[in-house]
């Protein structure tokens, strides 16, 4: 098993497949990656990234974005992926506008699973956090992708100040009708900017809640996060990334940006590890096989 200097075990890779979006939601971090007219990589190029990822023993993947199903070649993505040894586990996230169209060719492309992006059921508020008027569509999409059995299936809501924290009930009993997983996750911000420091909410009184509602608590391995399963149904997961030595602590995953590079820490740009560019210039795989294992020795916690 492939461990850091602080002796965390990384399993997982996660992946942005571009910075490309069809939506435009004003609190977005793209992933941790500076805006930039990015050069995205290609199937070829995602392939040897992830056959290099699992001779390390890395065994899950998960694609992101901007909007992974944006790319034309998103479902030989999934299949080339699948099919590499070693490989145990391929997810997504997405905002689910393309998703509905898709969800049968992932499922059978060999994708395992899928988290949605979804903050509000009410329309306006999905306009006003996306500039899209297509919540119909992320829901029906996420329909979809309950009937091609990506199961589970997640819903990300993040938790916005004076925007959409009325609305955990309401998502925990349309989560709890589709046997859905509710992911309940802290706005993240590396600067603490004037957004953050509007939109950012404390998510104490909200865990204490549900935690009070709940039949049982497990603590997954992930950031050591926490599972609520509620007495009247539904499952909930906590995500609180920002100030939580635990969320460090616990992080089994390394990034790839959607150029390419080896990015060890979400809230850091300070350390990446370029890739493309010596796949490009043609580097051995000994070279390459070097970068990853710098890529992972410069992964420190972020909150200590």
């Amino acid at each position: 098993m492939l461990t850091d200097p602080y002796g965390r075990p990384v399993d997982s890779i996660r992946i942005s497949l571009t910075q490309r979006c069809n939506l435009s939601c004003f609190y977005c971090h793209l992933e941790g990656e500076i805006p930039k007219k990015a050069i995205e990589m290609t199937l070829e190029e995602i392939h040897r990234i992830v056959n290099l990822a699992a001779s390390f023993s890395i065994s899950k993947v998960k694609l992101t974005g901007g909007e992974p199903l944006m790319r034309s070649d998103i479902l030989e993505i999934v299949n080339r992926i699948r099919d590499i040894p070693g490989v145990e586990e391929v997810s997504m996230t997405t905002n689910g506008i393309l998703l509905g169209g898709l969800a049968e060719g992932l499922k059978k492309a060999g994708l395992t699973r899928i988290n949605v992006s979804l903050d509000t059921l009410n329309p306006e508020r999905f306009k006003h956090i996306t500039g899209s008027a297509g919540l119909v569509t992320v829901v029906s999409g996420i329909k979809e992708a309950v009937k091609a059995g990506l199961c589970p299936l997640k819903v990300n809501m993040v938790l916005l100040k004076g925007v959409n924290e009325d609305e955990v009930s309401k998502m925990i009993e349309f989560t709890k009708d589709y046997g859905i997983i509710l992911q309940i996750i802290e706005l993240e911000s590396p600067a603490e900017d004037e957004l953050y420091e509007k939109y950012h909410i404390d998510l104490d009184d909200v865990e204490n809640h549900i935690k009070n509602n709940a039949r049982t608590v497990t603590v997954r391995q992930m950031h050591h996060r926490r599972k609520y399963c509620l007495r009247k149904g539904g499952e909930v997961e906590i995500v609180r990334p920002m100030h939580n030595t635990e969320f460090c602590q616990y992080c089994n995953r390394i990034r790839v940006t959607s150029d390419g590079k080896l990015k060890p820490c979400l809230f850091r740009n300070n350390n990446l590890v370029d890739l493309l560019g010596p796949i490009r210039e043609g580097a051995s795989e000994e070279t390459l096989r070097n970068l990853f294992l710098e890529a992972v020795g410069r992964r420190q916690p972020y909150f200590t």
